[in-house]
């Protein structure tokens, strides 16, 4: 008689998770860990290869666990695996200088991008991919699933219950993942307290709770200061209000980060006032509690906002407007990035945001030579999501625009905003995308374009409204875009007899075809001028940081 086949094993990684667990308590490590212990107890619970998350978000930092972390010896920990939403800080980067890790699959690079690529260039780094964030979650629940996770959170109780306050971002997500597939969990808390305003994750999803020696760092990054918009981002704002929000009636939206979006946010109490678009356009926000959105709000024009994730400075004005901001009992916010995506993606009508590079398909990209910051969530809020299947106004005007009338599916408005040069006089309008020249040189499956051109509706320059949704051929696409590229060589290379028929036919709209006189566009149309004219509006409420304040 043949032998039968030893029964499968089908708790290997819970086994492991186990004798993880068993190296820390030999080594005397509890659920709860001394500050100066700590990176013992990485050492002890993370292997080589593994799989590891760290917050890592575009905010919130768990930035004493990422500093730990890059000072473990590199032989013991070598070749990890990160996979992570934002590499933010020096720590993230010095992982790889050091050896210590050796793959990467992210979303933003934001301020290590010149790093990363240089990184990636000299094959110290293998990038899985760029994702955007929503692709990124999905797959620590598929086939990037964390071993080992690094969060951060306000305060923690006795038994590790953990409250994130107005900051949560993806720190539900990252740990569910990580607890529901035998992973450690790890958490830095700024606090240990012994009654939490809010049970935000449960002890038991929890395994090490770190007190750390200072309060985790929160990036401020969506204040703008008023003081820096230009009469350029002026006009540009009133046109996007004027000949987009009000024709097509947006009520449910998001902005990207940004000097263009923030003067759209300040013209709303005024300009779009004047226009008596109150009540009708910008009620309901996918968006960061935005400082320059405050006179909007006090301005009667917001009905709601869901947030990604907090800003710096504005805990006491959430918590005053519970009607406004996703609030728990004890007053603080709620936020959280996948569910807000999610709502960006299907819930919104219209995304408006800017970018470094426009080609003549309307691509857009922000990873350029020497530089890969990544998309964040920019590629899902600026795409047509095709599984949509609830109707609005908005919706359906853009899909008439695009298809006919006998179309069976709406458009999303997805809206570039961008000055046709930026800093340096670079041109914003290219040939081509440094994207494809990053794809060859970095060995890359897919050339890193943020937004594909097929998503874009819309262009807004300082020459006028391109609607991409009114061009029936590749080559009208075109013109349209070089129509409102300016004097940037791609804007010179217009055909000027194509693009004034399409100016004829309401594809291109400059200033004065929108009705709007450009002597307005000056900084008195703002409803605040300064940080501190937003501290007024707020009623004290709102508190800037300290590199904000010049008062």
């Amino acid at each position: 008689m043949p032998t039968s086949p030893p029964p499968p094993t089908w708790d290997t990684r819970r086994q492991r998770r186990q004798a993880r667990l068993q190296r820390a308590t030999q080594a005397g490590i509890g659920r709860h860990v001394e500050a100066a212990r700590i990176k013992t107890l990485l050492e002890t619970v993370i292997a080589p290869g593994d799989r590891v998350c760290m917050e890592g978000n575009n905010q919130k930092q768990a930035d004493f666990l990422a500093q730990a972390l890059s000072e473990c010896d590199p032989q013991q920990l070598h070749h990890l695996h990160l996979v992570q939403s934002v590499l933010a800080l020096p720590s993230h980067v010095d992982l790889f200088e050091r050896g210590i890790a050796s793959r990467l699959d992210f979303s933003f690079s934001g301020p290590q991008g010149g790093r990363l690529a240089r990184l990636v260039q000299d094959r110290r780094i293998e990038i899985g991919a760029i994702h955007t964030y929503l692709e990124l979650f999905g797959r620590y629940f598929v086939d990037l699933t964390p071993d080992v996770c690094l969060i951060t959170a306000q305060s923690a109780d006795a038994a590790g219950n953990l409250y994130t306050g107005p900051n949560t971002e993806d720190t539900p997500l990252i740990v569910e993942a990580t607890a529901f597939k035998s992973g450690i969990v790890i958490a830095q808390v700024n606090e240990r307290v012994e009654h939490l305003p809010r049970v935000d994750v449960p002890g038991d999803w929890v395994d090490y709770v770190v007190v750390a020696p200072r309060p985790n760092h929160i990036e401020p990054l969506f204040t703008r200061d008023p003081a820096q918009i230009t009469e350029i981002q002026i006009l540009m704002a009133m046109m996007a209000i004027k000949g987009i929000y009000a024709e097509y009636g947006i009520t449910r939206l998001n902005h990207g980060i940004g000097f263009d979006t923030a003067a759209i946010e300040l013209l709303l109490p005024t300009y779009a006032t004047a226009l008596g678009l109150k009540g009708k356009i910008c009620t309901h926000w996918a968006l960061n509690p935005h400082p320059t959105l405050i006179p909007a709000i006090e301005s009667g024009f917001v009905q709601s906002v869901h947030s990604f994730g907090s800003e710096v400075g504005m805990d006491a004005y959430i918590a005053a407007r519970s009607d406004v901001f996703f609030t728990g009992a004890d007053g603080s916010m709620r936020s959280n990035r996948a569910f807000s995506q999610t709502a960006g993606l299907y819930a919104c009508d219209l995304f408006i945001g800017s970018t470094l590079q426009i080609d003549l398909a309307g691509n857009s990209s922000t990873a350029t030579l020497g530089r890969i910051t990544g998309f964040g969530g920019a590629p899902n809020m600026g795409s047509d999501p095709h599984g949509r299947r609830h109707a609005s106004p908005a919706w359906l005007k853009a899909g008439r625009e695009a298809a006919g009338p006998q179309t069976i599916r709406g458009r999303k408005l997805v809206v570039q905003c961008v000055e046709t040069f930026r800093e340096h006089m670079t041109p914003v309008f290219v040939e081509q995308l440094d994207a494809w020249k990053l794809q060859e040189s970095l060995g890359m499956a897919l050339p890193p374009i943020m937004i594909y051109g097929d998503d874009v509706t819309h262009l807004v320059t300082e020459e006028g409204i391109a609607n991409l949704l009114l061009c029936r051929t590749p080559e009208e696409r075109e013109q349209a875009i070089r129509g409102v590229a300016g004097f940037t060589p791609v804007g010179l290379a217009r055909d000027q007899a194509q693009v004034d028929q399409l100016r004829a036919r309401g594809v291109i709209r400059r200033v004065e075809d929108l009705g709007i006189d450009p002597r307005l566009a000056t900084r008195d149309l703002l409803a605040a001028r300064s940080v501190k004219d937003l501290v007024r509006w707020s009623g004290g409420l709102y508190t800037p940081p300290s590199r904000f304040r010049n008062w």
